[in-house]
């Protein structure tokens, strides 16, 4: 039995249900249209594992042509699974060209959250070259968008705040609510590496950044330093930061 098959027989209506209304599937929303199984990350992680030492390319199209997100999920965890386990630069790059083709079906923020970091900024960490990122920023799409922001969780891990310094100011005035989140959260994370360059960026954008993505960004910091940040006119204690 191949993946798919696997996934389609693990098909609960009721799950599925909620993860329609969870993912925003209704109309004019950002999941519009998108069809769920109802099957939990964790039980298509076991399918993963299962197959994806021996899944051709051809069945990674397929999979990610999909309508059932499950199914194009594990196609995405499969193709995690091929980059990282692979010395093969051949292999990782036909991987990372897949996933380029296919960034519209890359198409609601897990599919995204769960693979761009560990594909596409695996990427920039051996390659160090910024087209493919700032190309994705660039495109004026949203799943785009979020996967070059995203994508930088690892690069900044890896000590390399630069781009999503620059992706930050870049997409200050975005208006997505998707967007504000990822910005926020990728600030974050460099905060938590280094909470300077986190206070550089922040006492310089604070005023300007959609009060989301502020948020997300100083969840970290201590109450005093939020307080400043979320009320630069208010009397604050402390800004010796």
């Amino acid at each position: 039995m191949n993946a798919i098959d696997e996934l389609l027989n693990l098909k609960n209506e009721e799950q599925a249900g909620h993860l329609m209304r969870f993912f925003k599937t209704g109309k004019g929303q950002y999941g519009e249209g998108d069809l769920f199984l109802g099957i939990k990350v964790p039980k298509t992680r076991e399918i993963v594992k299962k197959h994806y030492r021996n899944v051709s390319f051809a069945e990674l199209q397929t999979m990610l042509n999909n309508p059932y997100h499950e199914i194009r999920l594990c196609a995405l965890l499969m193709m995690v699974s091929i980059y990282e386990k692979s010395d093969n630069k051949n292999l990782k790059n036909q991987i990372l060209k897949l996933y380029l083709r296919n960034v519209n079906n890359i198409n609601n923020w897990d599919l995204v959250d769960l693979t761009a970091p560990k594909i596409v900024g695996a990427d920039y960490i051996e390659s160090k070259n910024p087209e493919i990122i700032m190309t994705l920023a660039n495109s004026g799409h949203l799943w785009s968008e979020r996967i070059a922001v995203v994508s930088q969780w690892s690069v900044i891990k890896s000590g390399d705040f630069s781009i999503i310094l620059e992706l930050s100011e870049k997409f200050l005035t975005h208006k997505h609510d998707l967007m504000h989140k990822a910005v926020g959260w990728m600030l974050r994370e460099a905060g938590k590496k280094d909470e300077k360059i986190l206070h550089e960026f922040l006492k310089k954008h604070h005023r300007k950044m959609p009060r989301t993505m502020l948020r997300y960004s100083i969840e970290k910091l201590t109450k005093e330093q939020r307080h400043f940040y979320m009320y630069p006119d208010k009397k604050n204690p402390s800004k010796d930061f």
